[in-house]
């Protein structure tokens, strides 16, 4: 990895601060939002005694991670690319392929940094227990990033437009929302629907996290889901991906 590369596209990220701003700033907003309902932090017998704002500090981490790969990453890559900037790239000695390495560690030290301080504001804020199973919790919580960049990956190589790529992030960002339990927890949900987030990259992501909370491990099944992301979706993503 070409560590000056990675500083130059930090530094050339960090020159636009409202989208910065937004990228860091709105899924602990919400957070923050949220938690000051007072409902939200009564315990919740239906809810297996819980609080709402329990179960939505992982989803808050999972829709931060969205964000940055299936809405920022497509729309700065396929721009990039509509500019001619990784066709130019083929002329000079930067390969175009560090480029797209450096976008990607950019995106994902914002995401790791968005991630800290919402389990910061979670438990400092709102009491919110740290996951007991700290391995399992980062298992899948590197397996659900992993697997939602490789979506931002295979939509920046299906779309020709960033109007295209903003668009279907966008579509797929509000569903795969509702999925992990923004709108309605997945406690609350029926089973058919929990059946199908299961099979959702947020869905199996927010169950997994969730699992570790109390010390225990995320299920076989939803690792394999999100594993099976992982690898199809960035398959997919590599056949399909142009530089120009």
């Amino acid at each position: 990895m070409n560590t000056r590369l990675v500083r130059t596209e930090l530094r050339l990220f960090l020159r636009e601060p409202a989208s910065v701003g937004f990228g860091l700033a709105m899924a602990p907003l919400i957070l923050v939002i949220l938690g000051c309902v007072p409902a939200f932090r009564e315990v919740n017998e239906d809810l297996g005694g819980l609080r709402v704002i329990d179960l939505y500090v992982p989803i808050i981490m999972l829709m931060a991670i969205a964000m940055m790969a299936v809405n920022a990453l497509p729309s700065e890559l396929v721009t990039r690319r509509e500019r001619g900037v990784l066709r130019r790239l083929s002329t000079t000695p930067v390969k175009a392929s560090a480029m797209l390495s450096a976008q990607i560690v950019v995106h994902l030290l914002l995401t790791a940094c968005t991630v800290v301080v919402i389990l910061a504001l979670g438990r400092l804020v709102f009491d919110v227990r740290i996951p007991q199973n700290p391995a399992g919790f980062l298992l899948a919580l590197v397996l659900s990033t992993l697997a939602l960049f490789s979506i931002g990956m295979l939509i920046s190589g299906l779309f020709r437009t960033s109007r295209g790529a903003q668009g279907v992030g966008t579509l797929l960002f509000f569903p795969m929302l509702f999925f992990a339990g923004l709108w309605v927890p997945r406690e609350a949900m029926p089973d058919l629907l929990n059946r199908i987030g299961d099979f959702t990259p947020l869905g199996a992501g927010a169950q997994a996290l969730r699992d570790t909370s109390d010390g225990g491990w995320p299920s076989a099944l939803h690792l394999v889901v999100l594993l099976a992301y992982v690898i199809g979706v960035s398959a997919a993503a590599v056949r399909t991906f142009r530089w120009q």
